[in-house]
C-alpha cells in the first residue's frame, strides 16, 4: 500500500490564507478596544493613586529665586543666543554650471546589441 499524499488546491489554499488574516486583524481590534474600554480607566486609576500627594496646583507652588543670577548674566545670555542665531554666513553664489561631458564609444554601453534576437 502506497500513503496517498494529500494535495490542497490553490482556492483552498488561499482561504485558509483569507480567514487566518482576517481572524488576526478582527482579534488584534477586539483586544484593542477592550484594552482602551477597561484597561486605560485601570491605568488612570492606578496612576492617581500613586501621584496622590503631589498634585499640587502652581498657585502653591513657592518662587525660590536665585540671588546669584543677576540681570547682567540674562542679557549676556539673551546676547550670546542672539548672535548665535543671527549669525552671518558666507553668502555663496547661487548659480550652478552644468559641463555636458563628452562620452566616448564603447561596445559595452550600447543598447543596439541587446534589440537583435541573436539565436
Amino acid at each position: 500500500m502506497t500513503p496517498q499524499i494529500l494535495e490542497i488546491d490553490q482556492l483552498s489554499e488561499g482561504y485558509i490564507i483569507l480567514i487566518t488574516g482576517l481572524l488576526i486583524v478582527f482579534g488584534s481590534l477586539m483586544l484593542l478596544s477592550i484594552f482602551f474600554k477597561y484597561g486605560v480607566p485601570i491605568l488612570l486609576y492606578v496612576y492617581k493613586i500613586i501621584t496622590k500627594g503631589r498634585n499640587k496646583k502652581i498657585k502653591d507652588i513657592a518662587i525660590v529665586a536665585d540671588e546669584k543670577f543677576t540681570g547682567e548674566i540674562a542679557a549676556a545670555i539673551a546676547t550670546a543666543i542672539h548672535l548665535y542665531l543671527h549669525e552671518k554666513h558666507d553668502t555663496e553664489n547661487a548659480i550652478l554650471t552644468i559641463k555636458q561631458a563628452r562620452k566616448l564609444y564603447s561596445p559595452w554601453s550600447s543598447k543596439i546589441y541587446g534589440t537583435q534576437n541573436r539565436l
